[in-house]
């Protein structure tokens, strides 16, 4: 449903304690004290401040159009570090015929000259159009003359068809903020789903229905001061999840007859399944039954059945990059030209699963990029992706053909988002989706000296499981990047790289390596670190605050890094390091240094074991220590001194 005609009742799920009254939508005039402001007092190292930002959503009941204003004040401190704020983006969607547009545009550098503060005036010149994919375009424009100590001013109006979902705001951005208010008005025979998720409450809230626009509105508004910048840790998949954020989507129209949309997660399987788009495709069983490999229905066993069908779909069809739920040309058009979005792909699988006797559904998910699923509050737009399921006797198995590297619950890491939906005809199931599999990764130099003192040999670099799978897309996505890494990574001179994918899989990369700055010579002696480049130069787990979040990683893993140093003729290793070992009560997590010499070899190997892919937060202070240990142990120096 794209276009509503006189919407209106608005329901939320979110309690608040009473808030003082306040004025919103009324924009302040602008102070010429706010020129003179030489840092925040929110926080004195922010390069920017929000002093006024609002925006506001509204339902026209005169043509049913959503109105999307935006207003914003910010204050810069250091232009150099607050890139973000010197030029906007207005994004616009459109499929079809429909399509966004905007209006209203004004746009204003403040500076304070000789005393008085001139305005500097946006041209219409500077602005310009590009066409980021066949969705959405998006409008530009820099905003000039902005020095620190600038103010920048904007506001524009979007007109929008798509009344279904409302964008999700941050309330919590990056940047501190002294005032932010969000404003949702709706007319009077439609229910939105408010999904409020975060920490943070508003100092000033109105929920409440009321005369707006000359009839009967139910208006949300809500109001906060003084909010700090959001400060995001690492090893966190997508620090959107702990933003506080707002989004509404269409819960029911009541025009002659009440008509829900998602008012749960059975009503919105329902609709889905009476969709063209969605339920009809999945109906077009003529087109898996045609198209089934020769062989494939003779085969004894489930288990091969879903494999054979899944490798034939994975193998045969090209993702687009699309995301969705939904087909966008339908499957009849990716059996043409081979190429579709995700829905088209994996629906396709589910029907060929399906035709093969196998009990198969399409499983919707929120990838990770996309935020996590919030439960409570039932709506489609916070799914963008389907994949499939099998069921093999017990259990739930995954399958995601869009990715050439995927197998049987071997999914891209985009995929690993917490949870599912599952869309079977007769009900809805929420599944658990963890990433079961670890992946390795295999770092392997073997080096000697040169004559002229120089360091040189050949480095190998294998991934396995979700690893693998990241490695090829970024070597995919572009290739001299995906080999410039390497020297950017280690400060290393690599030459013959290549990169291939093994026949089990893995994604392994070779090349050979020179260094001149490996060794220092002190008199006598040569000083080196036996781990040459691969040495853990930092604790990536340096955070000195309490930790908030729980850690998250790909899958659970191990990495192991070895060296094979061969001892220059006449040298001998003066001492030799001190291994370690270190791990958890739990044998969650660890971590050792070994260090052996053969003959005139020395190998050092160090292997870092961490077996679940995420962790409460309470694991952190362990994290740190283990790391903490290892960055020591792979900085150790061996000195080499003649016989």
């Amino acid at each position: 449903m794209k276009k509503i005609l006189l919407i209106a009742f608005t329901s939320i799920n979110i309690i608040f304690i009473d808030a003082q009254k306040q004025e919103f939508l009324n924009a302040p005039k602008f102070n010429d004290a706010d020129l003179s402001k030489q840092k925040s007092l929110l926080d004195e190292n922010a390069p920017a401040e929000i002093l006024y930002k609002s925006l506001h959503f509204y339902i026209d009941s005169n043509n049913g159009t959503l109105q999307k204003k935006a207003f914003y004040r910010v204050k810069i401190y250091d232009k150099d570090k607050a890139e973000d704020w010197l030029s906007l983006e207005i994004p616009l969607y459109q499929n079809g015929s429909d399509r966004e547009t905007v209006s209203k545009i004004k746009a204003f550098t403040y500076n304070l000259e000789n005393g008085k503060a001139l305005a500097m005036k946006v041209d219409k010149s500077s602005k310009y159009k590009s066409k980021e994919n066949k969705y959405t375009e998006v409008t530009k424009f820099a905003f000039p003359n902005v020095k620190n100590g600038s103010v920048i001013e904007y506001e524009y109006e979007v007109t929008s068809p798509f009344t279904y979902a409302i964008p999700q705001i941050l309330i919590e951005s990056d940047t501190p903020s002294l005032y932010t208010e969000y404003v949702l008005d709706s007319p009077a025979n439609v229910s939105y789903n408010v999904n409020y998720t975060g920490s943070l409450n508003p100092k000033y809230r109105q929920v409440e229905e009321k005369m707006l626009y000359g009839t009967n509105y139910r208006t949300y508004r809500f109001g906060y001061e003084n909010l700090k910048g959001f400060k995001t840790e690492k090893f966190i998949k997508n620090d959107r999840n702990y933003r506080t954020k707002i989004s509404a989507e269409l819960h029911s129209t009541n025009f002659r007859e009440l008509k829900l949309y998602s008012s749960s997660w059975d009503k919105i399987k329902d609709r889905l399944y009476e969709n063209e788009d969605f339920g009809d495709e999945l109906k077009r069983t003529k087109l898996a039954k045609e198209n089934m490999p020769a062989g494939i229905l003779d085969l004894h066993s489930e288990s091969e059945k879903a494999d054979a069908i899944f490798k034939y779909v994975q193998k045969t069809f090209t993702w687009n990059k699309y995301s969705g739920v939904r087909t966008e040309d339908g499957i009849k058009k990716l059996l043409e030209t081979k190429t579709g979005n995700a829905a088209e792909i994996n629906l396709f699988l589910v029907m060929m699963l399906r035709e093969a006797g196998l009990k198969a559904d399409p499983l919707l998910i929120s990838t990770v990029g996309n935020g996590m699923i919030n439960l409570a509050s039932p709506n489609v737009s916070n799914l963008n992706f389907v994949i499939a399921t099998v069921k093999l006797g017990d259990n739930f198995h995954l399958y995601d053909a869009t990715s050439k590297q995927s197998s049987i619950d071997m999914l891209p890491p985009r995929d690993w988002n917490g949870l599912g939906i599952l869309l079977s005809k007769d009900k809805v199931q929420q599944i658990s989706m963890t990433n079961a599999k670890p992946s390795f990764s295999y770092l392997t130099a073997v080096a000697k000296m040169n004559e002229d003192g120089g360091i040189s040999g050949t480095y190998s670099d294998k991934d396995t499981g979700s690893y693998a799978m990241s490695a090829k897309e970024s070597y995919d996505d572009n290739m001299e990047k995906y080999k410039k890494q390497y020297k950017d990574n280690f400060s290393i001179d690599f030459t013959n790289i290549d990169s291939k994918v093994l026949e089990n899989g893995d994604f392994e990369s070779t090349m050979n390596f020179t260094s001149e700055n490996l060794i220092d010579r002190i008199g006598k002696k040569m000083i080196m670190n036996p781990m040459l480049f691969l040495n853990k130069n930092s604790n990536e787990f340096d955070q000195t605050e309490e930790r908030k979040y729980p850690i998250d990683f790909i899958s659970g893993y191990t990495k192991a890094k070895k060296v094979i140093f061969e001892i220059p003729e006449g040298y001998v290793i003066e001492e030799m390091p001190k291994n370690k070992k270190i791990v958890t009560d739990d044998k969650e997590i660890e971590y050792s240094y070994m260090a052996e010499q053969k003959g005139n070899k020395l190998e050092v190997t160090s292997t870092t074991k961490v077996l679940s892919p995420d962790y409460p937060k309470e694991y952190y202070p362990a994290f740190k220590q283990i790391w903490g240990v290892a960055s020591k142990s792979e900085n150790q120096v061996i000195s080499l001194i003649k016989k």
